[in-house]
């Protein structure tokens, strides 16, 4: 009889080439978040309430099995800070996102273009126009408020490195 084929794994972070540091926090960045077209028609974005299911089923489809296995794990992610919430100073809530187009120049980012931040404990202090990284717990599938789509990357952040100067 003829060999099976072996089963296909899903992809892992080791084999996505994704180093873990010592402090197991594994390097992610925007090539593989938003390497892929995420399609958005307003079935998906804001469906019927009798066809969440469905939106939630199709938005899942969209998200490569290589993003999913990023899901629940602790990442470092570099990006651009857009301060949503401040509180005494320190920003505690806030989207990281791929580029600067969105705080700068107005151009919406992609829905797989930024990741939505909220700080665990008293937050982190500002930072404009520089790249930083943050560290904490990723979340990857859909986020919705009132049956909308408003994002498919959470981060619970637990710190941000200093940021990188030229």
């Amino acid at each position: 009889t003829p060999a099976r084929p072996a089963a296909v794994k899903p992809a892992t972070l080791a084999s996505a080439g994704a180093p873990v540091s010592a402090d197991g926090y594994t390097a992610v960045g925007f090539d593989k978040l938003s390497g892929y077209s995420f399609d958005l028609p307003d079935e998906v974005v804001a469906p019927a309430k009798d066809k969440i299911a469905e939106a939630s089923k199709r938005t899942s489809e969209q998200i490569p099995v290589l993003v999913k296995s990023f899901d629940q794990k602790r990442i470092a992610l570099k990006g651009f800070m857009l301060p949503l919430k401040v509180k005494d100073g320190l920003v505690t809530e806030m989207l990281i996102m791929r580029d600067q187009s969105m705080c700068c120049y107005g151009a919406v980012p992609k829905i797989n273009e930024w990741v939505s931040v909220k700080m665990v404990g008293e937050g982190i202090k500002p930072v404009m126009d520089q790249a930083v990284t943050l560290y904490g717990k990723l979340h990857v599938g859909e986020m919705r408020e009132n049956g909308y789509l408003v994002g498919i990357y959470a981060l619970d952040g637990d710190r941000m490195a200093p940021p990188e100067t030229l």
